[in-house]
């Protein structure tokens, strides 16, 4: 019996050594008959197949589908998993409009951050034994997911609506979506259980993000066949006061504060404007903390609601959330009104959490307040304001602190004649923002660290952020200069591998490296992001011994340069007289201060 079996087993192997050349061929034919496995190409139909209707039509479908889904994903950074997406989620591409081919992709990324939503809420159950700080990153998730939510819903609609006139939102809100996923990320950095943690939802926050990037990728193309194109080919020809700013605001911006004897009325320039909620520590306003002004504002009024808060010191955390639009805070001036806070990452909380103010609540207008994070040096990453407010105006305001004073985490913003004091990164994030007449201030940091004034976040070509700084100083605070040959300090490094960030027509300190910008890891992003400065003066300002990155540039060029002000940055769009604001809209600095 074993000699037998022996036999038999020897007959098999001399049968498969036979077979092994003519399986090579069969294999060698398949790859070249049917590249589609390999590569984005259409199909080739099966020679079985080939008298079949049914399959003749499916197949010529399925061809004409991926022909034009590698078509419409040139350009695309995932351009295999854009095909794949498009000839999954889209039905029939080639009737399909550019429009409807978005929606369907952003729907699929809608159903996705839902489902790792629910995931991460899960995380917890699972994982029982977290950390403070652990449980607050995974809190940040579930907000940064509805809000995720809520702009890809706001990209669907204007989708539907009107594309054309929409391109510049469509663009934010989807810029600011994936933001939020890397926000998500960042929150369990140099947490023990990191790994653990992030294995749950790391790839499916991967895979959101690259699903956004292609939106945005089809969305550059639908750029070509808009009525007004990019935000950066408008030309304006007034100066003032950007569209989404309206008649009433304006006056609110441009008025005096002159609060007597517990009324709610403020006069300046001819105007009186009437507040509807007082702020007083001393109690002779409304309310006495800005907490309790800010719940009984309305939700989403379709009217500016201002809340005036007298002068003194307010030590609370103050959150205007998404529901709390066109929100107006005026104090009493910088140093007078002051909201003043202490969270940190040392102490527990997120980079994200740790802010004294966060803005999210669109079109969020603040005038005459300090907002202030004091947790020292040694707390490292403590934020004063948070701002993820579309439209949102910051003018005549200071914001202290020292590590990550100052998160412009996303969306459109605009800072007028504001002061912002710092440490490491002390301005950051991933908004589409603008600084104009604004004073940076570096401070002394703990003894191992540098001064860097940004550190910005892009993540995708195609996101529109950046952080542009106009016409403003960057120097070293009170505090630093008896001190100042003690520490290094940099315009900035790169946070992200897209960091964009320009300074133009800019005082710059004799506190700046001659280097200028200083790198963050080894090579990493030195050759895709974007850093220039224009036309800037002081002793900081010669850039004959900057760096040589790639990335970096000395802009000569002015249209180069006019891509990044206020017309073309945060979307200019038509400009209405009548502020009462010095602006500039673009680089003449023609000004306007209308009554």
């Amino acid at each position: 019996m074993q000699t037998n079996l022996t036999s038999q087993s020897s007959k098999r192997r001399r049968v498969i050594f036979l077979l092994m050349p003519f399986s090579a061929l069969l294999l060698l034919t398949l790859f070249i008959s049917s590249p589609s496995k390999f590569k984005n190409t259409p199909p080739t139909l099966p020679l079985s197949s080939q008298n079949n209707p049914l399959q003749l039509h499916i197949h010529s479908h399925r061809r004409l589908q991926t022909t034009t889904a590698v078509l419409h994903c040139e350009g695309a950074l995932y351009h295999d998993l854009c095909v794949s997406t498009l000839t999954r989620v889209v039905p029939d591409l080639t009737s399909s409009s550019l429009s409807e081919i978005i929606s369907a992709t952003v729907n699929e990324t809608i159903s996705d951050v839902r489902s790792t939503d629910f995931n991460v809420t899960n995380i917890r159950r699972k994982l029982p034994h977290l950390t403070l700080i652990e449980i607050r990153a995974l809190e940040d998730c579930h907000t940064l997911f509805l809000e995720t939510v809520s702009e890809l819903r706001t990209v669907v609609s204007d989708l539907s609506t009107s594309p054309a006139k929409k391109y510049d939102d469509l663009r934010t809100m989807l810029s600011a979506a994936m933001t939020n996923q890397a926000t998500c990320l960042d929150g369990f950095e140099g947490s023990k259980n990191q790994v653990k943690i992030s294995r749950h939802f790391r790839k499916a926050l991967k895979g959101i993000s690259r699903q956004v990037s292609i939106s945005l990728a089809l969305l550059k193309k639908m750029n070509g066949t808009t009525s007004s194109g990019s935000f950066l080919n408008h030309v304006e020809t007034t100066s003032s006061f950007p569209d989404w700013v309206k008649p009433g605001d304006r006056r609110l911006l441009q008025a005096e504060t002159n609060v007597t004897n517990g009324t709610s009325v403020t006069s300046g320039m001819n105007e009186t404007t009437t507040y509807d909620l007082v702020v007083a520590k001393d109690g002779s306003g409304n309310f006495t903390t800005i907490g309790e002004a800010l719940n009984a504002a309305p939700n989403s009024s379709a009217t500016r609601f201002v809340i005036y808060i007298k002068a003194g010191a307010y030590y609370e955390y103050v959150d205007v959330t998404n529901k709390k639009k066109n929100l107006m805070f005026v104090g009493d001036g910088i140093g007078k009104t002051l909201i003043k806070g202490n969270r940190n990452v040392i102490d527990g909380w997120t980079t994200f959490r740790s802010a004294t103010l966060i803005a999210v609540g669109a079109n969020f207008i603040m005038k005459g307040i300090t907002v202030e994070n004091y947790a020292g040096p040694s707390k490292h990453q403590a934020v004063a304001l948070r701002s993820g407010s579309d439209f949102s105006i910051f003018y005549q305001c200071s914001f202290i602190g020292y590590q990550d004073t100052l998160y412009v985490h996303s969306l459109r913003q605009f800072y007028r004649e504001c002061d912002i004091y710092g440490t490491v990164d002390f301005v950051f994030g991933n908004a589409a923002v603008v600084f104009q007449k604004s004073n940076f201030y570096a401070r002394q940091p703990e003894p191992n660290q540098k001064n860097m004034f940004t550190a910005q976040g892009r993540d995708d070509p195609n996101q529109n952020t950046g952080i542009s700084i106009l016409e403003c100083k960057i120097a070293a605070g009170s505090e630093l200069i008896p001190n100042q040959s003690m520490f290094k300090s940099y315009l900035g490094r790169p946070w992200k591998l897209y960091s964009k960030t320009v300074i133009m027509r800019s005082y710059i300190g004799d506190l700046i490296d001659p280097a200028g910008w200083l790198e963050w890891s080894g090579d990493f992003a030195l050759s895709t992001l974007y850093y220039g400065e224009y036309m800037n003066r002081g002793p900081g300002s010669n850039t004959s011994a900057r760096v040589t990155w790639p990335g970096y540039r000395v802009i000569t060029n002015e249209t180069e340069a006019s891509q990044f002000t206020v017309a073309n940055f945060i979307q200019g769009g038509e400009w209405l007289n009548g502020t009462g604001v010095p602006y500039y809209l673009d680089l003449q600095q023609n000004l306007t201060v209308s009554s």
